[in-house]
Parts: structure tokens; C-alpha cells; sequence
């Protein structure tokens, strides 16, 4: 399943991969990578980006004021979720600023891979726009009530919180329809296999543009 409206004029190729909270879509980068697929984290870069670039940091501070960056210089980012968690023009001013900033990492990072494909990992790959970058999209997706159970265990947060963090991601409908690749981490099917699968049709499927 090869995205068509992009022509394919250079390797390594690009692949983007999400997956809601809980879905398990680090696990799966690490399996990839243990394939020898280098893995470009966007969710830990933006979180370096926030903590060392000056011109975030002042631009934040303008935005929300210093209580931002208490003693020690890091984001204070539980604050600041708190303050765009509802606010959708805040949320909008905050990705403007970051994720060029994020884009431009990836590439410059991309310009020094010689594989086959490189995987960008980013939770919100699809409402940033990355996603037509990408030669092609994966999307890594789990029933819901599992990926609950799975965020509650692991952040030890309520029901609620989970939810209300579901909430605000895109829905996975909207996510699968726009996938070429999905992976289903359900504790049902295999999982390597299906990561397996997955890298050996990219492999063929890029022969092609």
C-alpha cells in the first residue's frame, strides 16, 4: 500500500509512524531499529528544543510568562500542557513555534542516513501536516479499553486523565484512513511478524517510485 500522490526522487526513504497513547508505537520503533531502521524520535527532540533553544524559551515566556522555566532553566511542562490542554489558539501558537524547529531537526538528521528507509516517529504526525512529507505513513493502533489499562499502569494516572488524554488526540479512524501501513499491537496478532511484514513491503513498495 504505497502513498501515490508522492513521487519518490531520492533515498533514504521517508516513513512516518503514530499511534495513540498506549498503542505501544515506541515499542514498535525499537523493533524496527533492532532491524536496523534508524529512528528520528520528534516527541524527544521537541522536548530538547524546549529545554535549550533560546528562542523558544523567550517566545514561551512572552506567551505564558517566566513561571515557565523555574530555577534550573527547564520547561516546566506540566504547566504548560495544563495551559493549552483547552485553549486550541494557545495549542496553535505553541506548534507554530516548535514544530518547524522539529522539521528542521529531521532533516538535517536525514541528510545523514544511508539506510534503505528512515522511520520519524511523532505522536502527532498528522496534525502537524508531516505525514505529506513522508513517502508513506504507519500507523500503530490497539483496542481501546488495552491501550487505558496500558497508560493507567504505566503513568499511574485514573481512568479519567487517560480518557481525557485520548480525547485529545485524533481519533484512530481518522488516523487508519490516512495509514498505507497499519500495525496492530493487540496482543492478539503477532506483532514481529507484522513489523516484519511491514518492513519487507516498504522494502518492495519503494523499488517503485
Amino acid at each position: 500500500m504505497w502513498n501515490t500522490s508522492l513521487k519518490k526522487t531520492e533515498f533514504p526513504l521517508k516513513i512516518g509512524i503514530t499511534g495513540g497513547i498506549g498503542c505501544g508505537k515506541s515499542l514498535v520503533c525499537s523493533v524496527f531499529n533492532i532491524l536496523g531502521i534508524p529512528v528520528f524520535e520528534a516527541d524527544q527532540v521537541a522536548k530538547d528544543l524546549y529545554d535549550t533553544n533560546e528562542k523558544i524559551r523567550l517566545r514561551l515566556i512572552g506567551l505564558f510568562g517566566d513561571r515557565l522555566y523555574p530555577a534550573g532553566g527547564k520547561l516546566n511542562r506540566l504547566l504548560l500542557a495544563s495551559l493549552i490542554f483547552n485553549d486550541q489558539d494557545a495549542m496553535r501558537k505553541v506548534n507554530e513555534l516548535i514544530h518547524p524547529m522539529v522539521w528542521e531537526a529531521f532533516d538535517s538528521w536525514y541528510r545523514q542516513q544511508s539506510s534503505v528507509y528512515v522511520l520519524l516517529e511523532a505522536a502527532i504526525l498528522f496534525e502537524t501536516g508531516f505525514y505529506k512529507m513522508m513517502n508513506a505513513n504507519i500507523v500503530v493502533t490497539a483496542p481501546i479499553e488495552l491501550r487505558i489499562q496500558r497508560v493507567m499502569e504505566r503513568d499511574h494516572i485514573t481512568r479519567e486523565k487517560v480518557i481525557a488524554r485520548i480525547r485529545n488526540q485524533w481519533d484512530e479512524e481518522g488516523s487508519t484512513r490516512l495509514a498505507d501501513y497499519i500495525i496492530r499491537n493487540d496482543e492478539r496478532e503477532l506483532l514481529i511478524q507484522q513489523i516484519l511484514e511491514t518492513d519487507k513491503n516498504i522494502r518492495t513498495d519503494g523499488k517503485f517510485c
